[in-house]
């Protein structure tokens, strides 16, 4: 499965870096690993939120619209097959081979219009970004300790197969979106004087949560205006926690 991923991140890198050498532009993107399909069969995928353009050595921001699917796509099946051949090693040769003949138009790549709007990306992102395998609308009943569930595929009872590895991250964040990208300050310079006062403006969790979900949580049914007293988590006040914290030497 890291194979995938590294085959995603190299094949997106290299696009924008043939942009131009010099530039080497880099975007940013999301990637995010599905193990099933529809019916639950054993179907691995990966799902891509990429910026529409990149950063490079010299230019803050240079947009990327088009985008080569036909590229994509031979690109993606080479990129996946060295990866794969490098992990499993000479034993995988055969089935290499056979793949290149007997799918000479690439991998399939599924790539989906500008989702620009803002209410059409958080759908997209709310419906894929940490999709559990069982839906709820699935489980038919919970006892306490054991979920009855229904689904199409009746081969096996078994949905072990989709559980992934202790510590096997399957959402990844790459190039500008990474943490502490080395152009992200560069990036934050683009940003107008105007924007950047409205961001701190609006960087309060109050503030945050209005605009994100367009209801004020301090604003009572009463009209008045409740005042936050004590933030507690799992039952414990947070000041507690913080104190216990810092008498164990914690920072």
């Amino acid at each position: 499965m890291g194979c995938l991923f590294h085959s995603v991140r190299d094949v997106l890198l290299r696009m924008f870096a043939k942009l131009n050498k010099s530039e080497n532009f880099t975007p940013g993107f999301i990637c995010v690993l599905h193990t099933f399909g529809r019916s639950l069969q054993w179907n691995p995928h990966i799902h891509v939120i990429i910026s529409e353009g990149g950063v490079g050595n010299n230019t803050v921001w240079r947009p990327v619209k088009h985008f080569n699917y036909t590229l994509l796509r031979n690109s993606f099946r080479t990129a996946l097959l060295n990866n794969l051949e490098r992990h499993i090693g000479e034993s995988f040769k055969k089935t290499k081979s056979y793949i290149y003949k007997n799918c000479p138009n690439g991998f399939y790549v599924y790539a989906k219009p500008s989702l620009c709007d803002n209410k059409e990306v958080i759908k997209y992102i709310g419906r894929y970004l940490g999709r559990p395998v069982i839906a709820t609308s699935r489980i038919i009943k919970y006892d306490g300790e054991f979920v009855t569930f229904k689904y199409n595929r009746h081969e096996d009872n078994k949905l072990i197969i989709h559980i992934p590895e202790k510590h096997f991250k399957m959402i990844r964040y790459y190039g500008v979106y990474a943490k502490h990208h080395k152009y992200s300050d560069k990036l934050f310079m683009s940003v107008s004087k105007q924007q950047k006062e409205f961001i701190m403006k609006t960087s309060n969790w109050r503030t945050s949560l209005l605009i994100s979900l367009g209801y004020d949580p301090l604003w009572c049914d009463c009209g008045h205006t409740m005042s936050v007293l004590e933030i507690c988590h799992k039952g414990t006040p947070l000041i507690e926690k913080y104190r216990k914290l810092y008498e164990k030497g914690g920072t």
